[in-house]
């Protein structure tokens, strides 16, 4: 849930820190007072794109930051390792984004820079905006399936469907390319065998062309190698070198310590160093006999590095590519062979994969059919308690010819709002304030299945009639009982079913104009007086009456 959220310099606002509650909060105000700028805060936090022009004028940056709350954080937490950030801490996702004037803007989660792509992942988490736009999306058969499917946990039948679906289209790619395939001319078939036959004569095993790569530069290093051995090795043992000197040295030290006894332990030293440089000396040697390499290896080696540096740049860089090469010309080659025979088992594989795919698709479509018959009936309850006691809700399946990514069926929500009509699509007969009413009992009934905590709903009482707003404000209540739920209403029958109440002033008496957002439900006076400005008249004893009833009945 949303715990805290600090705005600064957002459009007419300057800066205002807000604490939230579980459940419902109303946000309200005169029109045009700025309630969509805590929409806006919020939207920036999930990931909307941001405009300068939304910067406060006079400001040099735009600022926003939220505090978030999971009783269990294992998606997020999953979300952020795959996203390389921090995970949560004590359940809480930290949220700051800053829009300079001048500068880059800057995302932070949990103290570490982020993108915006990745702040739009996480914001699918942890908000779903429904405002007045969000009516129209009911009449898109894609939504109305998706609601439906969401109704009848329809999920794992659609994962197990797709999975088959996407098998067939795979069996059927196989069998068109096949259907397509000409026999090959000797060149080609003469060009993939040679091909083929260089590959073969490798082994392209990663152990084996590393150790490939490995001899191939020590043998360009060989001749470096050869001289500089021979000149140590020249210059320990040569007729010059350090032993035929040392032969002397190693006299006079003798001598030194027959005729000065203290001075013996000079002569061993000279001795023991003799000796270490003929060892030192003898492993040279061995070393230089080592770098004589048969000249019928290096040209092998010459040969297999050549072959392999052209099969890279021929098939993509990488043994990986290589291998994958290889297999498409042994495929190719093996069905040159027998184009007939491989065609008739690749339209075997997909009428097997197509009857797969039918059998899911007939299992999804059972399942959604009783989802349909179950939703479709306390759907026409609920709008029936929304002002339409005589209307009609209905879900119908509509088959498809051919099977697509969703199924074997569309869907199509038909409606009639009035006794003895019809029900027809609802893109046929459903005004905007009938959308609205639709949408929300839909939400209502599906708000449990959703996991998103925090519901925030831009004026979806718009286009409804006063008497209903008693009845949208319960379901807003009832829609709080599982979610966090936010509305910016105009309904003072919503407001007062609110547990928490945000309100939005404008003041235009100095010389710019200023928004303000504070909570009012603790001040009785304040809330009762706002109820009844939203009634008519803030002043008016009837209007006041009305709103102390309206939060008497809320209680």
């Amino acid at each position: 849930m949303l715990q805290s959220l600090r705005v600064r310099n957002l459009a007419l606002l300057e800066e205002v820190e807000l604490e939230f509650e579980a459940g419902f909060t109303a946000v309200t105000g005169e029109t045009g007072a700025g309630k969509s700028i805590l929409l806006g805060a919020l939207s920036l936090l999930a990931g909307q794109r941001a405009d300068k022009t939304m910067i406060r004028q006079g400001a040099d940056a735009l600022e926003v930051e939220a505090s978030l709350y999971f009783a269990d954080s294992a998606r997020v937490d999953a979300l952020l390792d795959e996203l390389a950030l921090p995970r949560c801490e004590e359940g809480v996702l930290i949220l700051r984004r800053s829009l300079p004037r001048e500068k880059a803007p800057k995302i932070s989660v949990n103290g570490s820079l982020a993108t915006l792509a990745a702040l739009a992942q996480l914001g699918e988490l942890w908000v779903d905006f429904h405002g007045p736009s969000e009516p129209r999306r009911l009449l898109k058969p894609g939504c109305q399936l998706e609601l439906l499917d969401l109704y009848g946990r329809c999920a794992p039948a659609l994962e197990s469907y797709q999975a088959r679906y996407r098998e067939w289209l795979a069996a059927e790619a196989a069998v068109a390319r096949l259907q397509n395939e000409t026999r090959l001319a000797p060149a080609q078939l003469e060009y993939l065998q040679a091909q083929l036959a260089r590959m073969e004569a490798l082994d392209l095993s990663e152990d084996a062309l590393a150790a490939l790569e490995r001899d191939f530069t020590r043998m360009s290093q060989v001749q470096a190698l050869t001289e500089l051995a021979a000149r140590l090795v020249e210059g320990l043992a040569g007729e010059e070198g350090i032993e035929s000197r040392l032969a002397q040295v190693q006299g006079d030290a003798r001598r030194l310590g027959e005729l000065d006894p203290a001075s013996a332990p000079l002569a061993e030293r000279v001795s023991s160093a003799g000796l270490e440089l003929a060892d030192v000396a003898s492993e040279a040697r061995a070393l230089l006999e080592t770098l004589q390499i048969d000249p019928q290896e290096v040209a092998t080696l010459e040969e297999n590095m050549s072959a392999w540096m052209e099969l890279k740049r021929r098939h993509g860089g990488d043994l990986a590519a290589v291998l994958a090469a290889r297999e498409e010309m042994r495929r190719q080659l093996d069905e040159q062979g027998d184009i007939e025979g491989a065609l008739l088992r690749a339209e075997k594989a997909s009428a097997a994969a197509l009857r797969e795919a039918q059998a899911a698709a007939a299992a999804l479509r059972a399942q959604r059919e009783k989802a349909a018959t179950a939703l479709a009936s306390v759907a026409g309850q609920a709008i029936a308690q929304l002002g339409f006691a005589k209307s009609e809700f209905q879900i119908r399946l509509v088959p498809q010819e051919r099977l697509g990514p969703q199924g074997d069926c569309a869907v199509e929500f038909l409606f009639s709002p009035n006794v003895g009509e019809d029900a027809l699509p609802l893109n046929r007969i459903a005004s905007s304030g009938e959308l609205a009413r639709v949408m929300l009992a839909l939400k209502t009934l599906l708000a449990d299945l959703d996991r998103v905590p925090l519901l925030v709903f831009d004026e979806i009482d718009a286009n409804v009639g006063g008497e209903i707003g008693s009845i949208v404000g319960q379901k807003m209540a009832q829609i709080a009982r599982s979610h966090q739920v936010l509305c910016l209403t105009h309904f003072p029958q919503v407001a007062a079913q609110a547990r928490c109440h945000l309100l939005v002033e404008k003041d235009q008496s100095q010389s710019r104009a200023v928004v303000t957002i504070r909570p009012i439900e603790a001040e009785r006076s304040a809330r009762l007086g706002e109820l009844a400005r939203m009634l008519g008249d803030r002043n008016a004893a009837s209007a006041l009456a009305h709103a102390e009833e309206l939060l008497g009945e809320a209680l």
